[in-house]
C-alpha cells in the first residue's frame, strides 16, 4: 500500500474514514456469539451478511474496511494454526468481494490474544508470540493492505507485535485502550506506549473503544504522535443478554470528530455500538470542510 495515504491525510486536514463496528452490529441484526471465536463463526453461516456489512460501510463513505477477523487468532481456535489460516483467508477474501473501489484500503482485525479488558495476562510469553506472529502473517499472507492491531492494552504483546512487523516490513497500526489514569492495563504510561510503536516504524497509532470522555483527556493532556487517530466506543450493554447495543448516537460522536480536526488525525471511525449513520455523519462532516 502507498503509506503516504495517511500522511497526506494528515497534511490535507482531510482524514481518511475508518469503518464502523462489525461485532455489536451482527448482534444487532440477530446473530449470536461463538464465544471465544466472537463473530467468526457468521463468515462462514452468512458471507452475504459480512459483504452486505462492508459494501454498506464504503457506501457510508469509509477509506477503509476492517476484516471479520477479531477473533480468527490462533488463541481463539486453542492454537489450531491451520483452523486460524483457513478462517483468516476467508474473512480477508469476503473484505475484497465487497469493493468495487479499489482505492478502498483493508485492514486486517489483529485482536489481543485474550479478553480485550482483561488486566492480568493468563497466557505464556512464547504462546503470546506464536498467536501474534501467525495470526499476522496469515493477514499479511492473504494480502491485506495493513494489519490493525486493535484495542492493545498490554505492552509484552505490543513489543512482540511491533517487533515483528518491524523485522518482516509489514505495514501496521497499533489501537490503544486505556484506563481513565492514561495507563496500560499492564501499567505503562500512554506516552511510553506510544514510543515503543513508533520506534518500530508504525503507518499510525489509535485510540479505540474508549469512551469519548476518556478521549476528550487523552488529546488535551498528552503529546499527541505525529500519525494518528481513533475510533471511539459507542456501545451500551442490553441487561438481558450482554449484547451491545448504541449508546452514543451518531450526532453527539460528531461533537468527538468535530472537537479533533484541529489536531489533525489521519484517520476517524467509530467502534462498538456504532453503524453505518456514525460513517456517514463523519463523511458529511469531512465533506463539508472543503
Amino acid at each position: 500500500m502507498d503509506l503516504n495515504v495517511f500522511r497526506k491525510a494528515k497534511e490535507n486536514k482531510k482524514p481518511l474514514i475508518l469503518d464502523g463496528a462489525m461485532g455489536s452490529l451482527l448482534q444487532q441484526k440477530g446473530f449470536k456469539s461463538g464465544g471465544d471465536t466472537w463473530m467468526t463463526n457468521v463468515n462462514s453461516e452468512s458471507p452475504d451478511t459480512i459483504i452486505s456489512i462492508h459494501s454498506d460501510y464504503i457506501k457510508a463513505g469509509a477509506d477503509i474496511i476492517t476484516t471479520n477477523t477479531f477473533r480468527t487468532n490462533p488463541a481463539a481456535f486453542y492454537y489450531d494454526l491451520s483452523r486460524s489460516k483457513e478462517e483468516v483467508r476467508l474473512a480477508v477474501s469476503l473484505a475484497k468481494y465487497s469493493i468495487s473501489d479499489k482505492s478502498v484500503l483493508i485492514a486486517g482485525s489483529n485482536a489481543p490474544s485474550e479478553d480485550c479488558y482483561q488486566k492480568e495476562r493468563i497466557v505464556s510469553k512464547e504462546k503470546l508470540e506464536v498467536n501474534h506472529k501467525n495470526h499476522i502473517d496469515f493477514l499479511i499472507d492473504n494480502r491485506v493492505d495493513f494489519v490493525l492491531n486493535e484495542t492493545q492494552s498490554h505492552c509484552d504483546e505490543i513489543e512482540i507485535i511491533c517487533k515483528h512487523c518491524y523485522k518482516n516490513s509489514i505495514p501496521f497500526v497499533v489501537s490503544l485502550y486505556l484506563t481513565d489514569n492514561l495507563l496500560l492495563l499492564s501499567g505503562e504510561t500512554v506516552t511510553d506506549a506510544i514510543k515503543l510503536i513508533s520506534d518500530h516504524g508504525a503507518i499510525a497509532v489509535g485510540f479505540n473503544c474508549i469512551a469519548p470522555d476518556l478521549y476528550r483527556k487523552i488529546i488535551n493532556k498528552i503529546d499527541l504522535p505525529e500519525l494518528w487517530g481513533f475510533y471511539l466506543n459507542c456501545g451500551s450493554r442490553n441487561p438481558e443478554d450482554e449484547s451491545i447495543e448504541c449508546g452514543v448516537s451518531p450526532e453527539t460522536y460528531l461533537i468527538s470528530v468535530e472537537e479533533s480536526i484541529k489536531y489533525s488525525p489521519s484517520f476517524i471511525g467509530a467502534c462498538c455500538g456504532s453503524g453505518f449513520e456514525h460513517i456517514k455523519k463523519i463523511k458529511e462532516f469531512l465533506d463539508g470542510k472543503d
